[in-house]
C-alpha cells in the first residue's frame, strides 16, 4: 500500500487513478465477443464457456430439477440469514414507493405522474471465485417490488458446469426461474441482443469485472439500458486520531478480497493511525483465505495523510468512492460534507459488510468515480416514470395564447395551429 503525506491538489488526479487494463485492448476484445454472440448466438456462448471457463455446456438454461435440488445443499443457518437480509432489503426498498399528487398548474390544466415497471430486466450475478448470491437479493427484490414482468439471470458456472446452489436457492426464493449458465462479456451481449435461449432484455443490472463493465457500456449502443458503470469494487475510509486501526484494516481488507483489481483507500488526519492500520493490514492479511487476491489488490491501494478533516472530505469527494466509511467520532455530523459517494457508512460500528449483505441498503453502486453522476441501485432503477396531463376547454383557453406566442417565436407554426384550431372552435 503506497503512502502519501499531505499531497498537493495538483497531484490528486494521479493519486485517485484506479487500476485498469489497457483500455484499447479491452474494448477490442469485448467488441469481438459481442459481435460473435450477435452472429452465432448460443453457439458462441457455449464456445466461450469452454474457452474461458473450461466447461462443456449442453444446456444453457438451469433446469427446474437443479433449482429444486439446490435447497438441500444450503444449511438451515444460511437460509435463516438470507431470510433476515431479505426482510431488511425488502423493507428499505418498499419504503421508496412514491405516491404522486395531481397538480393543477393553471385552471383547467392537470398534470400527474405514474410509475410503470421496466418489463424485461437482466441481472448479472458474478460467480467466479466468489459467487455473489447477495446480489440476487439486491437486484431481485426491487425488481419484484417494482413489478418487472420478466427477470433473467446470467451467472457463470463452475468447472463442473454447475451453478452454486446458494445462488439457485436465493433466486428460487424470489420466484426467479430463468437462470442461465453464462458469464462475462458474453452474458451481457446475450441479454442485450438475445439468443435462441436467452431473451433480449430492456435493462441490464449487476456488477462485474472490467470486461463485464465494458460490455455493458458498449451494449447501450444497441438500445439496452444499464444500471450504471459498476466495475471493480472500492472503498475509501476517512479516519482521525479517534479511529480504530483494527476496524479500519478489516474494512479495507473486506473490499480488497473482491478481486485483484479492487482498490482500497485510507485518508487520515493522523499519521499514527495510518502506521497502526498498515501494521494491522499485514497482520490480518495473513489470516485470510483469499490472501493472494488481497495482496494484489493492496498493491493498487493508497494511504493518504491530509492536514485536516475538511481536506479529507474534499479528497473523498474528488475520488467519489463506491463505498465511503467515516470511521470517526460523531461521524453523523459530517454527512453534509459528503457530495460524491455510492453508499456511506457512518461511525465505527458501521462496517461496509453490513451494506453488502443485510442492513437493507443496496450494494450495487457506481465505481471508478461515477458516484459523481450516478446513484446506486434503488426501486427507481426498475421503474419508468410516465407523465400525464388533462386539459379542459377552460384550460386551453387559459394556456392557449401562451403556447401560440411561444410556438410562433420558434417558427413552428403547426404547433401554433394545433392550439389555434381548438381555440377557434370553442
Amino acid at each position: 500500500m503506497k503512502t502519501y503525506l499531505k499531497p498537493k491538489k495538483k497531484d490528486w488526479d494521479s493519486i485517485c487513478e484506479r487500476p485498469k487494463l489497457n483500455s484499447n485492448r479491452l474494448e477490442t476484445i469485448v467488441r469481438e465477443i459481442i459481435k460473435d454472440v450477435k452472429v452465432n448466438k448460443n453457439e458462441a456462448l457455449i464456445r466461450y464457456g469452454k474457452l474461458l471457463d473450461g466447461v462443456n455446456i449442453s444446456n444453457l438454461k438451469v433446469s427446474n430439477k437443479e433449482i429444486n435440488n439446490a435447497k438441500s445443499f444450503v444449511s438451515r443457518e444460511l437460509k435463516n440469514a438470507i431470510q433476515v437480509a431479505y426482510q431488511n432489503i425488502y423493507k428499505f426498498h418498499s419504503s421508496q414507493k412514491q405516491n404522486y399528487k395531481t397538480v393543477e398548474t393553471i385552471e383547467g390544466v392537470k398534470c400527474w405522474q405514474k410509475d410503470k415497471p421496466i418489463e424485461n430486466v437482466g441481472l448479472y450475478i458474478p460467480g467466479g471465485s466468489a459467487p455473489l448470491f447477495s446480489t440476487i437479493l439486491m437486484l431481485g427484490i426491487p425488481a419484484k417490488i417494482a413489478g418487472c414482468k420478466n427477470i433473467t439471470i446470467c451467472t457463470p458456472p463452475n468447472s463442473k458446469n454447475e451453478i452454486n446452489p446458494i445462488i439457485l436457492f436465493t433466486a428460487n426464493m424470489l420466484g426467479i426461474k430463468n437462470i442461465y449458465k453464462v458469464g462475462g462479456a458474453q452474458a451481457i451481449a446475450a441479454m442485450s441482443l438475445g439468443t435462441e435461449s436467452i431473451p433480449k432484455v430492456d435493462k441490464i443490472f449487476g456488477p462485474g469485472n472490467q470486461y463485464v463493465t465494458k460490455a455493458k457500456e458498449i451494449c447501450q449502443q444497441f438500445g439496452t439500458a444499464i444500471d450504471m458503470p459498476a466495475g471493480p469494487s472500492e472503498v475509501l475510509v476517512i479516519a482521525d486520531k479517534t479511529s480504530n486501526p483494527q476496524y479500519i484494516a478489516a474494512d479495507l481488507l473486506s473490499q480488497a478480497e473482491h478481486g485483484e483489481d479492487s482498490q482500497v483507500v485510507l485518508v487520515s488526519t493522523s499519521e499514527g493511525i495510518i502506521d497502526k492500520t498498515l501494521f494491522e493490514l499485514e497482520k490480518q492479511t495473513k489470516q485470510l483465505d483469499r490472501k493472494r487476491i488481497v495482496e494484489k489488490s493492496i498493491q493498487n491501494s493508497k494511504a493518504i495523510l491530509v492536514k485536516d478533516i475538511n481536506v479529507a472530505f474534499e479528497l473523498s469527494n474528488y475520488y467519489a468512492p463506491e463505498h465511503l466509511i467515516v470511521a470517526t467520532e460523531n461521524a453523523v455530523t459530517y454527512q453534509d460534507l459528503i457530495e460524491n459517494a455510492g453508499s456511506v457508512f457512518l461511525g465505527k460500528y458501521s462496517c461496509e459488510s453490513a451494506g453488502d449483505y443485510a442492513s437493507g441498503t443496496n450494494h450495487t453502486l457506481p465505481t471508478n468515480g461515477f458516484a459523481k453522476n450516478y446513484s446506486g441501485v434503488s426501486l427507481d432503477s426498475f421503474i419508468k416514470k410516465i407523465t400525464f396531463q388533462e386539459i379542459t376547454a377552460k384550460g386551453i383557453q387559459n394556456l392557449g395564447n401562451t403556447i401560440e406566442i411561444m410556438a410562433e417565436a420558434e417558427g413552428l407554426m403547426a404547433h401554433k395551429n394545433a392550439v389555434s384550431v381548438r381555440l377557434n372552435s370553442i
